[in-house]
């Protein structure tokens, strides 16, 4: 059985919501999912998972979330080669060419540390509705379908 850690960080509970999704619609296809806020994780982690998910949101100006700055550079550091990865998170559109662009930043992140993209990446104004579920369950399909292939 495939195995995925789901990690978060929320501030209005948005991208918790996010996370839910993801990791519901994981076990719904039969993943094991360890679903944790940004703070109670280790990057090294993503090590032991098959799976590798990251539900950031994006402070102010473009800025990653303050408390996950450790776990943001300790991923870069890591060797996650033949791990899948996908980064999902809720923004404000308000913000413009800001917009989730941590998003964007975590996964440079996982790119450098040579995990492999499981899906595009989803970017979700505020808080998920169901258009938007319907797209994160389809974001947790792709990432098993590139686990099993």
């Amino acid at each position: 059985m495939a195995s995925a850690l789901v990690v978060y960080a929320t501030i209005t509970g948005n991208n918790e919501d996010v996370a839910d999704v993801i990791t519901e619609a994981l076990e719904d296809l039969g993943v094991d999912v360890d679903e944790t806020e940004i703070t109670q994780a280790d990057a090294e982690e993503f090590e032991d998972a098959d799976i590798c998910v990251v539900c950031p949101y994006t402070y102010d100006e473009g800025a990653l979330p303050e408390e996950g700055m450790d776990f943001y550079e300790d991923l870069q550091e890591l060797d996650l080669s033949g791990k899948i990865y996908g980064v999902a998170g809720s923004g404000d559109t308000f913000y413009l060419d800001d917009y989730c662009v941590s998003v964007d930043k975590f996964a440079a992140a996982f790119e450098k540390a040579k995990a492999t993209k499981g899906a595009e990446a989803v970017k979700i104004n505020l808080e998920p509705e169901n258009e938007d579920i319907n797209t994160l369950n389809a974001f947790a399909k792709s990432l098993v379908e590139k686990v099993n292939d």
